[in-house]
């Protein structure tokens, strides 16, 4: 689905991504790992248009990123920042109702297919009780949850999440973790997400990129990548991988 070749990226005369060729698959849940600085936020806001490679390519379905409206690739995809920040009083049907503006013009208004879609949203999130609270009222893992409802209402098939367990505690990760699986599962979205806990990435990627200052170290299917030598090259640590009866790695330890 998202075709990524040669790709590079400077800021100013520093280098951030250096000849990245990829292949992110569909409906498949992709985890890009790192260091910090090593480029994977770059990374995901150059698929999302936020950022302008200056050599290379990246497709969606075929389709060249620099041939694609920033209009018709908000309908392809959807990306949730970190730390997303809204103006001050705005509910969290209001919050939600921005990812519907891609489908709407400035003489046209909201529709009822809008109002579908901003209900399918916050019913998938587990949020229409509390549709007409103020954001700023929320639990930080509410919060989360509304930003990502926001993105489900964009109804894209891809959706890319820059840190989306930022800030929230264990269970609060974990839930949103799992709410993010089953979108997957149900919806088959694809998701392309940056994540830092190898333990995440163990349970819920499907697929793995791992890059190093700018690079890429690897890419695959996680059977195949998830491994002592990967994270060594990558994070310069040993780690174990412990297993279960059924021969599973149910945890990573450093």
């Amino acid at each position: 689905m998202i075709h990524i070749q040669n790709l590079a990226y400077a800021y100013g005369k520093k280098l951030i991504l250096q000849d990245i060729s990829v292949e992110i698959p569909a409906n498949k849940i992709t985890a890009i790992i790192g260091t910090n600085g090593c480029g994977k936020s770059t990374l995901l806001k150059n698929i999302a248009k936020i950022l302008s490679y200056q050599k290379g390519c990246i497709q969606i379905d075929g389709e060249k990123l620099t041939a694609m409206s920033r209009k018709r690739l908000a309908k392809k995809v959807a990306f949730l920042p970190q730390n997303p920040e809204a103006p001050e009083g705005l509910t969290v049907r209001e919050i939600v109702e921005l990812g519907r503006h891609p489908y709407q013009s400035f003489l046209s208004g909201k529709s009822v297919s809008d109002a579908m879609k901003v209900e399918q949203a916050l019913k998938e999130v587990s949020l229409t009780e509390e549709q007409d609270k103020l954001l700023s009222a929320l639990s930080g893992g509410q919060k989360q949850r509304a930003w990502l409802a926001m993105t489900l209402a964009q109804d894209t098939p891809i959706l890319l999440l820059d840190e989306p367990t930022t800030f929230l505690d264990i269970q609060h990760q974990k839930q949103l973790l799992e709410l993010l699986h089953r979108l997957n599962q149900k919806l088959n979205k694809t998701i392309v997400m940056v994540l830092h806990d190898l333990n995440q990435v163990n349970q819920f990627a499907d697929y793995i990129v791992a890059l190093k200052a700018g690079k890429l170290v690897t890419q695959g299917y996680k059977a195949d990548v998830m491994n002592k030598s990967t994270i060594l090259q990558v994070f310069n640590i040993e780690v174990d991988f412990l297993h279960n009866a059924q021969g599973k790695c149910d945890y990573i330890a450093v």
